[in-house]
């Protein structure tokens, strides 16, 4: 992992279709229908936004008479046998719901899908079965691909978030068809690679979460395109530690393998991003100066997660609480304190763009929710244009009732965030028009 590495510039050229590529022909179309469902029986789907995602694409494929074939992952089954990772409630939902022609076919490749196919009528749907019931998927198998290519005249990718992965359905079958990206892909890569060109200033990034290690390259890249980058949620942790700050017990993810081979921590590269800012300022109301990369004044502690007594509750300040004591040493940091939420707040009040990626403490516990509430309505009342990613900080949202307040919420976590940090993500790669 080049951790460091001058950022690559993401290409905007995205190769959509127009009507004549695709009218009256069998059309593979790759959607991520990756969604959570319900344990009942039939099982039910509790959040369809992925799906609604796909609309445009569907409805534009349909309408000019295309025999679509959807393709789609849900779920890490580990066989064929899985059959609670089936795609079949999807199915049902097209058609039921969203009143589609689209028609349910238990298998992948092979003669039952061809038969189907041959069946179908122009303007209407297949919707095979999750791709992950097959190991060649994730591999890019060649053949595999090649299987896939074989159902169809031209392929249309509009799964963004699953972009980051080489896998046979998002790299392998461009060997073999003409390929474009659909208009959801087409938005989300305009959307996020309009916060790396021409941001409007000042350009606030705020990042939080749990883990640092999905992280890293957009913070590396972002940090040099911001002016300043708000740090909160157990991501602050690493950050405070590497500022010699104490965190008791607080959560700190475990280095991955890659990095320790190279004798590096995630605290070292927090460390290094903050030398290398250390000097760069943003000017808070014209005059005060503060760091680039920001993280917490103070935090609120407590002993569990699941802390349901307001009284154990501690707000510590990290400028002045700084010695163990016994009672501390079992606290955890578990969301940003009051005057970090103040702070972080007049900041976003004063922002040109903010792009949101990470809550800013265990918003799931009442007594943990302001500070990412805060954040939330922070960037609601400002004038910037709003960026939202990744799943767990779109929960929060969803749960505050606030979806509507945001200018853009990508759904795509991985995919965004390697898109910020630089890379030209695999799934793209064959979607460029030859001048990007």
């Amino acid at each position: 992992m080049a951790l460091f590495a001058t950022a690559i510039k993401v290409p905007m050229h995205i190769r959509t279709p127009h009507a004549s590529d695709i009218t009256k022909k069998i059309v593979l179309l790759r959607v991520d229908y990756n969604v959570p469902l319900t344990k009942t029986t039939p099982p039910e789907i509790r959040d369809p936004r992925r799906i609604l995602a796909s609309m445009e694409t569907l409805d534009f494929l349909l309408k000019h008479q295309a025999k679509v074939v959807i393709i789609s992952h849900l779920g890490r089954p580990k066989s064929a046998a899985d059959t609670n990772y089936s795609l079949e409630p999807i199915a049902q939902y097209l058609s039921v719901v969203k009143k589609l022609p689209v028609t349910f076919v238990p298998a992948t490749t092979g003669p039952v899908v061809t038969a189907a196919i041959a069946a179908m009528k122009p303007g209407t749907a297949l919707l095979l079965e999750n791709l992950r019931f097959f190991p060649e998927e994730k591999k890019n198998d060649p053949a595999f691909a090649r299987q896939l290519a074989e159902l169809a005249d031209v392929y249309v990718n509009d799964a963004f978030s699953n972009a980051h992965r080489a896998h046979a359905s998002m790299v392998g079958v461009t060997e073999y068809l003409p390929s474009f990206a659909g208009f959801s892909l087409e938005k989300e890569v305009r959307s996020l690679s309009a916060l790396l060109e021409k941001p409007k200033r000042p350009f606030v990034v705020v990042l939080g979460g749990a883990k640092i290690s999905d992280k890293v390259s957009a913070v590396t890249n972002l940090a040099n395109l911001a002016d300043i980058v708000l740090v909160g949620g157990a991501v602050a942790n690493t950050f405070l530690k590497a500022e010699g700050l104490e965190i008791f017990r607080s959560f700190t993810e475990e280095t991955s393998s890659d990095l320790k081979k190279a004798g590096i921590d995630y605290t070292t590269v927090a460390a290094k991003l903050i030398a290398e800012h250390k000097t760069e300022k943003m000017l808070k109301d014209g005059y005060i100066p503060l760091p680039k990369i920001l993280y917490p004044v103070d935090v609120l502690a407590a002993p569990t997660l699941e802390c349901a007594d307001p009284n154990a509750v501690q707000a510590i300040d990290l400028s002045h609480d700084k010695e163990d004591t016994d009672e501390k040493t079992k606290l955890l940091y578990l969301d940003i304190g009051p005057k970090t939420q103040k702070l972080f707040a007049e900041i976003l009040l004063q922002a040109g763009t903010i792009f949101w990626n990470g809550p800013m403490g265990v918003w799931e516990n009442k007594l943990f929710e302001r500070g990412t509430k805060t954040i939330a309505h922070s960037i609601a009342d400002s004038s910037a244009t709003s960026v939202l990613g990744g799943g767990d900080t779109i929960a929060a949202i969803h749960h505050f009732k606030m979806e509507q307040q945001f200018d853009y919420i990508s759904a795509a976590g991985g995919a965004a965030l390697d898109l910020l940090g630089g890379t030209v993500l695999p799934g793209l790669k064959p979607l460029l028009d030859a001048h990007s």
